[in-house]
Order: C-alpha cells, then sequence, then structure tokens
C-alpha cells in the first residue's frame, strides 16, 4: 500500500480535493495506470496499486476507519482481477454511499500497447504462451463492459508521461470535479479520430487558412488566424447552435452521474480549424459558468 507523503504542498492538495472521492483506476495493460496512480498520491489520495478488485472495499473501510470518510482513495485495479469486476460498482456504491465513486478507464491503441509492453520486456498477463497481440486482444474483450461503464476515458496514445499526469490533476485535483468537467480537443483528422469522444463536430466546412500564405505557418492559437476562421458567418451560425448542444448533453450526464465530457473537433491536419474553434467553444462554455478547458492533440505534429 502507497500512502501519501506528508509536505506542505501534499496537505494543500489533499484540503482543495473534494471530500470523500473514491476513484477506480483500471484499462488496458500499458496504457498508464501507475502513472496515473503517482499522480493521485501527489494529489493528496490514498492509493493502493495493483489491488485484486475483492479487496476494494475493505481497503476503503480500512481508510474511512484510520482516516475517516473524508479522506480521498485511488485503488488501481486490472485484468487479473477477472470476474471480481462484476457488480463491482454496484456494490461500492451500496458499501460506500457518502464517497463519491468515479471510474476511470486508460486505454491506447494496440501498437502503441506493444511498443510500450516490449520496452517493460514483460509479458501481457493474458498472453500466455501466445503472440503479445493476443493477449492485448483478448484483454480488450476482457475489458470492453467495464470501459463502457467509465465515468472518464482517457486515451493516453497521443501523451506523454507527463501530459497524462496532467490530464489525471486536471480532472481530479481541485474541488470543481463535483461539477461537469468538458474538454475541447482539438485533432487532425488525418490523424485519427479521437477514441475518447463523446462529442464530434468536423470544421472541414470553413475555409481552410492552410491556403492564405500568411496565415499558413501560425495556427489556431495565434489572433489573426482564430479571427478568420470564426468571424465567418456559417462559423458563427455553428457556434450559436452548438454550444447549447453541448450544455443539453452536459446537463443530462450530470443527471446520469457522469463528470467528464470530450467535445471532438476537428480539422484536416489540427492546426488552424479546429484549433481555433475549440479555444472559442470552451470560452463560450466559460461564459455559460461551466468549467471547460481546450487541450490540442495534434497542434505541433506536422
Amino acid at each position: 500500500m502507497t500512502e501519501p507523503q506528508h509536505d506542505p504542498v501534499h496537505e494543500r492538495a489533499q484540503q482543495d480535493h473534494p471530500q470523500g472521492e473514491l476513484v477506480v483506476v483500471t484499462g488496458m495493460t500499458g496504457a498508464g495506470r501507475s502513472t496515473a496512480a503517482k499522480e493521485l498520491e501527489d494529489l493528496g489520495f490514498f492509493v493502493v496499486d495493483n489491488l485484486p478488485p475483492e479487496l476494494v472495499g475493505d481497503v476503503v473501510r480500512l481508510v474511512d476507519d484510520k482516516r475517516g470518510i473524508d479522506h480521498p482513495v485511488a485503488v488501481v485495479v486490472d485484468v487479473r482481477g477477472g470476474v471480481f469486476f462484476d457488480g463491482l460498482r454496484a456494490q461500492l456504491a451500496e458499501d460506500f454511499p457518502t464517497r463519491r465513486t468515479t471510474l476511470l478507464f486508460l486505454e491506447a491503441s494496440d501498437d502503441i500497447l506493444v511498443r510500450r509492453q516490449e520496452a517493460a520486456r514483460r509479458p501481457h498477463p493474458l498472453q500466455g504462451s501466445g503472440r503479445l497481440l493476443e493477449g492485448i486482444a483478448t484483454e480488450r474483450r476482457v475489458m470492453a463492459d467495464l470501459r463502457s461503464e467509465a465515468d472518464l476515458v482517457i486515451d493516453t496514445t497521443p501523451l506523454n508521461l507527463h501530459q497524462l499526469k496532467h490530464r489525471v490533476a486536471r480532472s481530479f485535483g481541485t474541488p470543481e470535479t463535483v461539477g461537469l468537467r468538458i474538454t475541447t480537443l482539438s485533432f487532425g483528422f488525418k490523424y485519427g479520430v479521437p477514441v475518447d469522444a463523446d462529442l464530434l463536430a468536423d470544421m472541414r466546412f470553413i475555409p481552410n487558412p492552410f491556403w492564405v500564405p500568411e496565415l499558413r505557418p501560425l495556427t489556431g492559437q495565434d489572433e489573426a488566424v482564430a479571427r478568420y476562421v470564426k468571424d465567418r458567418g456559417d462559423a458563427q451560425e455553428f457556434l450559436e447552435r452548438y454550444v447549447p448542444v453541448i450544455q443539453t448533453v452536459g446537463a443530462g450526464y450530470l443527471r446520469e452521474g457522469k463528470r467528464f465530457m470530450t467535445v471532438a473537433i476537428g480539422c484536416t491536419g489540427g492546426k488552424h480549424r479546429s484549433v481555433a474553434m475549440s479555444e472559442e467553444i470552451a470560452s463560450r462554455l466559460r461564459d455559460l459558468g461551466l468549467e471547460a478547458d481546450a487541450v490540442h492533440r495534434d497542434l505541433g505534429r506536422e
């Protein structure tokens, strides 16, 4: 078991965190569960890594007894728990009704998982005598239902260690996690559609600044490109119509207990139109009192 370190920075993080949080971290082998656990530990959580799912309740009861029901807890469980995933969430809700439980699922593409697993020089837990890809495929099947129930899915394919830690900190490090957290994620279609998107919008109906010589080297974060993209009549009409859609869906998510929402905004390369529009959408959502951040998956990739 891993206990929080006792230093001033750590104590402040603990005090700022919502009371009673219970985060169950799971996902694909190699997708970053241990990195997420370390970041949660830095945020003041009592963290147990590699815990069999059937012992989650025992750990929470121990923390409740020793540190109080307000102390945040995070447990990392993996596929080796097998059938013990069945009914885990319902049992936690029944046993610990005062704790807010969040299921965090980490995933990545097959090629990235293979690369990370080979770099670690460790066999996949479900590989057996077969190939590594066979173990990954088996794990995806085993985890499919759990992924569908997750409150937050983070695709770590494009993320380095520091970016993943930032995503975890942004999701669990402040009191605002009791409300809806919206990420407007810009991306380039030529690099693939984000697998963790809840909503997706295509900005390729807007003329591409790439074909304007003075705008080509700039990005959607530059004011000249942002004006070129969002000041058009059709772009303004899209924004006026789409932001209320996000509000409506977000309100429904909160009613259903889902506190994280990813709105993917795409263009060809993820440099100009999608970046400008994701920044504008996030800004408008913040003006409406919602917590929203713009994240740019493919910016700088070209």
